[in-house]
């Protein structure tokens, strides 16, 4: 018999998940109760009025359907999701006519990005959360000022935005942190990973499609822009989009509409779009792989993601935020670090950044035996000396300090005047920080 506890937002997976959708959906902050037909023998997992239900139809879809029937007879209320397996299942009758009261349908392999994005997109309060991820503004160094200070002001603009930034830095975070405080906030968020969409399907996935546009195309299918329609569009790996695709995507942003395949008619859409890339876009313009005109198009406002090895003295605040995040959910033994620790999480150079910092905490908070987590612990270098660590802090230090120039630089036009002002400092003293970093103003411009 399944047993959960009956408060809290959770999903209630009828079928049998894989270890990557039942633990990406844990991660995500969701509890999560399985309802396995071949093995809860008709008992219903008490769930409670705040559940939502996912109906895994890919296998054994009438012993699935019969659960959900039996569950929604207990909860007359719950919203659910289906989860159809390929697209011919949408050909039997009965299947189709149950599929009508779903809140949303997933078709083809299970994406877990898709779920969770169909989550956040229930009305009500099943938003989702993210427990185990800190807020994007947590720190206090002049790295992250900057970008705060950007985020505001980029967020209530209608305008397409760059996000740059290395593996981990949290380019996703902030395209949703530009959501929420914009007026686009309570519409959609679609973030798709356009390095993860198979290519045959790239055009599909974002435009959609109508039945009989190729082989397989068994019933119309409604793409992220049509369904995101007065919300945000985040294209992750916007680098990665073949090149046909692009030549759609500047449609979009050029005339605000879409044709789905198979079709001839102009769809409008109202979007923001948002893009995001860890590789220079330039140099793939200059080697033919990326479009000059939409890169001039995307990149109206950019918004560069720091490094953690740039963000002086965030490191042990992020680290405590996300072994207290850790500790609501699973109780653990661990309380905060101890002064190796903390020494050697400051000499670390942190090539994956915030997502490495958050895995490595995490994965400490389970191993550490006691209410202090250890540099073992951490996996890091015990024997990080004090003169690496000053090093590291100067490096770092010296890092944040141009980058903040050259962002307030950049909001600020270039003009001096409007810089020292928002600064807080002198003319002088902006050309003298310009100087002493090496800051080329005319061909900064």
């Amino acid at each position: 018999m399944l047993r959960g506890e009956s408060t809290g937002r959770c999903v209630v997976w009828i079928g049998r998940p894989s270890v990557e959708e039942h633990f990406g959906l844990i991660r995500a902050g969701w509890r999560t109760l399985v309802a396995d037909p071949a093995r809860c023998d008709g008992d219903l997992p008490e769930c409670g009025d705040s559940a939502i239900a996912v109906a895994d139809l890919r296998a054994n879809q009438q012993d699935a359907l019969r659960i959900l029937s039996s569950l929604r007879q207990v909860h007359p209320g719950i919203p659910w999701i289906g989860l159809t397996g390929t697209p011919p299942a949408m050909a039997h009758a009965t299947l189709r006519q149950v599929l009508a009261g779903a809140f949303e349908v997933i078709d083809g392999p299970s994406s877990l990005g898709a779920l969770r994005q169909a989550l956040a997109r229930i009305p009500g309060d099943a938003e989702l959360t993210h427990d185990d991820e800190p807020s994007l503004l947590t720190g206090s160094s002049a790295a992250i000022r900057a970008l705060s200070q950007n985020i505001r002001k980029f967020a209530p603009v209608e305008l397409p935005l760059l996000i740059t930034g290395e593996t981990g830095t949290g380019k996703e975070m902030a395209a949703r942190t530009l959501h929420e405080l914009s007026h686009r906030r309570g519409k959609p968020f679609a973030a798709i990973n356009c390095g993860a969409l198979p290519a045959n399907l790239v055009q599909s996935e974002l435009f959609g499609h109508e039945r009989g546009a190729f082989t397989g195309a068994t019933a119309r299918r409604i793409g992220h822009f049509e369904s995101a329609d007065g919300g945000t569009v985040f294209l992750d790996e916007i680098g990665d989009l073949p090149l046909d695709a692009q030549t759609n995507l500047l449609r979009v942003l050029q005339e605000g509409t879409i044709e789905r395949i198979g079709s001839c008619q102009s769809i409008k859409v109202d979007v923001r779009v948002l893009a995001a890339t860890h590789v220079d876009l330039e140099k793939a313009v200059a080697q033919g792989r990326f479009r000059e005109d939409l890169f001039y198009r995307l990149n109206v406002l950019r918004l560069r993601m720091p490094p953690l090895r740039e963000r002086t003295g965030d490191i042990e605040l992020l680290a405590q935020h996300f072994l207290d995040a850790f500790r609501e959910s699973y109780g653990t033994r661990a309380r905060t670090f101890s002064a190796a620790a903390r020494r050697a999480m400051n000499a670390f150079p942190w090539p994956g950044n915030v997502r490495e910092l958050m895995n490595r905490v995490q994965r400490a908070a389970v191993i550490a035996d006691d209410a202090l987590i250890s540099p073992s612990d951490l996996e890091l270098d015990v024997d990080a000396s004090p003169a690496m660590e000053r090093n590291s802090l100067g490096s770092a230090r010296t890092s944040a300090e141009r980058e903040a120039i050259v962002d307030c630089l950049r909001a600020s036009s270039f003009n001096i005047s409007e810089c020292a002002r928002r600064l807080r400092v002198s003319r002088v003293t902006v050309y003298r920080l310009c100087k002493k970093h090496q800051l080329a103003l005319d061909q900064l411009r």
